[in-house]
C-alpha cells in the first residue's frame, strides 16, 4: 500500500540531525540558491527521477518545496516508482519557518524566475494599457502579445521571457555563486 505521509518541521528537523533521514527540495534551482533549510538537496520536480530512489534504495528522504503542493507531485512520482511510503514536509518551507526553524538565505542570489516573469509580463501589460490609453490604441497588442506567450508558456512549459530574463546581468552574475549551493548536501 502506497502512502504520502506528512511530518511536522519538528520531528523532521530532529531525524535529520540524527542521521535517520536526508532532506530533498524538490524547488527549482533558482528558489534554492536564493533560500533553503541547511543541508537540503536540491532535485529540482522540473528534472525529478523518482526511479533513481527506488532504484538506488534511498530510504528516509524528506520532500518538501515552497507550500507543499510540488512536494505532492514528487510523492506521486515516487509511488509510481514503487515506493511504498514517502515522507512530505508539512506546510514544506513556509511550515519550517512558521516553526521557527533556521533557514539559509543568500540575498545575492536572484529573484526566482517565476516572480522574475510575474512581474515582467505585469510590467508590460500596464505599460500597454497606459500606451493604449494615451498614445495609440495599436499598443494594446503589447498586452495581447504578453497573453499569448503566457498561453504558450502555459501549454508548452517553454518560456520566452524566462529565457530572455535568464540571461540577464543579474541573473548571470549569480549564476556561478548559485552553483555551489546546488549541491547542498
Amino acid at each position: 500500500m502506497k502512502t504520502n505521509q506528512t511530518i511536522s518541521p519538528g520531528r523532521a528537523a530532529e531525524m535529520i540531525a540524527t542521521g535517520k533521514a536526508v532532506l530533498v527540495d524538490v524547488r527549482e534551482p533558482d528558489e534554492h540558491a536564493r533560500e533553503h533549510i541547511a543541508g537540503a538537496r536540491s532535485m529540482p520536480l522540473s528534472r525529478f527521477d523518482g526511479g533513481s530512489f527506488v532504484r538506488e534504495g534511498i530510504t528516509g528522504a524528506i520532500f518538501h518545496c515552497a507550500s507543499g503542493r510540488r512536494t505532492e507531485q514528487a510523492a506521486t512520482t515516487l509511488a509510481a516508482c514503487g515506493l511504498d511510503t514517502v515522507l512530505c514536509l508539512e506546510g514544506g518551507l513556509e511550515g519550517w519557518k512558521r516553526a521557527g526553524l533556521p533557514v539559509e538565505r543568500n540575498l545575492r542570489a536572484p529573484m526566482p524566475m517565476q516572480r522574475q516573469v510575474m512581474i515582467a509580463a505585469g510590467s508590460l501589460v500596464v505599460l500597454g494599457v497606459i500606451l493604449a490609453a494615451l498614445v495609440s490604441a495599436w499598443f494594446i497588442l503589447v498586452c495581447a502579445a504578453v497573453g499569448a506567450g503566457l498561453i504558450f508558456a502555459g501549454a508548452t512549459g517553454l518560456c520566452g521571457m524566462a529565457r530572455l530574463l535568464a540571461i540577464m546581468p543579474w541573473n548571470r552574475r549569480t549564476a556561478a555563486e548559485g552553483a555551489a549551493s546546488l549541491s547542498v548536501g
